[in-house]
């Protein structure tokens, strides 16, 4: 059995959306740039005729993919999630211990992340250091430019959080 996607209703959400738009918009519009090109003639020579097959290709794997991974996903409501621990879905603040700055990060599915806005994959070092966590902990990454290590100061729930401070 495939492993589970955990992802937010805002991420399940998205890749509905990016698949009804690949099926509807992408594919047909790849369909007719495929038959325009092979109306220039010989397809051994026409470039255009071979870009457009590519993309096609191209479309149709993310099309298998998404559909993939939404036969696949478990959907994580963060506002019905709560505790004291870092689980997928919480909003975490975390102190860079080397540097003293703070960062705030949502755990999320993979196809959600967005690290410029906070919103940090699941599968990410940092993430799976933070994982099981309390508030007070300290978790130990290690990066391409070696240990960096982080304290939690904060671990919210949608709106509710609870703090060091």
């Amino acid at each position: 059995m495939a492993p589970k996607v955990p992802i937010t209703p805002e991420g399940v959400q998205k890749l509905k959306d990016e698949l009804k738009r690949l099926k509807t918009v992408d594919r047909p519009g790849i369909m007719a740039a495929i038959e325009e090109a092979k109306g220039h003639g010989d397809l051994s020579e026409n470039a255009e005729y071979h870009a457009a097959k590519e993309k096609q290709g191209l479309i149709e794997f993310r099309i298998r993919e998404v559909e993939d991974k939404l036969a696949r996903v478990e959907v994580i409501d963060p506002s019905k999630v709560g505790g004291d621990r870092v689980v997928f879905g919480a909003r975490v603040t975390v102190r860079d211990e080397d540097s003293g700055e703070e960062s705030t990060y949502q755990l999320v599915g993979e196809d959600e992340t967005d690290i410029k806005n906070g919103r940090l994959s699941i599968s990410s070092p940092l993430a799976r250091g933070l994982i099981g966590k309390e508030v007070g902990d300290a978790c130990e990454v290690r990066t391409p430019k070696g240990k960096k290590e982080y304290s939690i100061l904060r671990i919210g729930f949608a709106q509710a959080s609870r703090s060091t401070t």
